[in-house]
Formats: C-alpha cells, sequence, structure tokens
C-alpha cells in the first residue's frame, strides 16, 4: 500500500490527487513493502530556495527527491521519503519540448519515485538501467518516450 501526502504550495495546474497516487504506485510497484511519501508542489521562489540549499544550484529544477534515511528500526512507518516538484518549471518544460502536461508529470514522478528507491543517473550504465525503465512505465501509461529528442 502506498500513502501519499500531497501538499499543495503553488496555483499552477496540477494532477489529481488520484493521478499522482497512480503514478508513485507504478513507479514502487516494484517494492514489495508499504510506502510512505510526501509529494510537495512549490511555485518557482520556493523550488529556488530548495534547490540552492541542497544542490547548490541557484535555479528552480523541475522535481527534487528527499529518500528518508531513517536508521532500521528508529521508526515504525514505511517512510520512503519526500519529492518536491515545481509546478511551473513543469509546466514551462511541457509546452517547450512539446510534450503533453500529463506526459510530463507522470515522468517527473516516476522519475522522483525511483530515485527515492535508489536509482540514480549519476553515470551512463545507471542511467540507461533508470532511463529504460521511465520508459517502460511511461509506455504502459500509453505515453511516449520521454528521451526520445536527447538523442
Amino acid at each position: 500500500m502506498i500513502e501519499l501526502d500531497l501538499q499543495v504550495a503553488s496555483e499552477g495546474q496540477a494532477p489529481s490527487l488520484a493521478q499522482l497516487q497512480q503514478w508513485c504506485a507504478l513507479a514502487l510497484r516494484q517494492r514489495s513493502a508499504d510506502s510512505e511519501l510526501t509529494i510537495r508542489l512549490v511555485d518557482e521562489a520556493e523550488g529556488r530556495e530548495l534547490n540552492n540549499t541542497w544542490r547548490h544550484k541557484d535555479y528552480a529544477t523541475n522535481v527534487l527527491s528527499f529518500p528518508a534515511d531513517v536508521p532500521d528500526g528508529l521508526l515504525d512507518i514505511p517512510l520512503l521519503g519526500d519529492l518536491v516538484i515545481c509546478v511551473p518549471v513543469v509546466e514551462r518544460e511541457a509546452a517547450e519540448q512539446g510534450k503533453s502536461l500529463e506526459a510530463h508529470w507522470a515522468h517527473l514522478v516516476i522519475h522522483g519515485c525511483l530515485h527515492l528507491l535508489g536509482y540514480d543517473h549519476i553515470d551512463d550504465d545507471e542511467a540507461e538501467e533508470m532511463e529504460s525503465l521511465e520508459q517502460n512505465l511511461l509506455a504502459e501509461l500509453g505515453h511516449p518516450d520521454p528521451y526520445a529528442d536527447d538523442e
């Protein structure tokens, strides 16, 4: 079971709670344990501040992932972590890249959830594995390959 805490701190166009839960469940289905996570939808000012604080990059990015780093046995809840998604950045990127807003949202939620599971794209092999998984999950939803134009 996935328990999703949704925090909305942006007035932009965001998906429904049901959509967010669907995308999280798809990305996290390989995890047999229950999962609890928070998705916080923010504006550019908060997105920029968080990206600057945690990644030392002075701009708002689309999604930030904060995996829970809790020692085993300390908490009696299956805390996976937090995603922070900057709504205006998602909207702008979808328009600039010619992608449907829903497909871009689905991609970023899945991408963020995979980071919470420990996937990364720092080196080429890890990036290829993560991107392949994202492509397959998005195809299940009927969305096109989000990396098709990157090649």
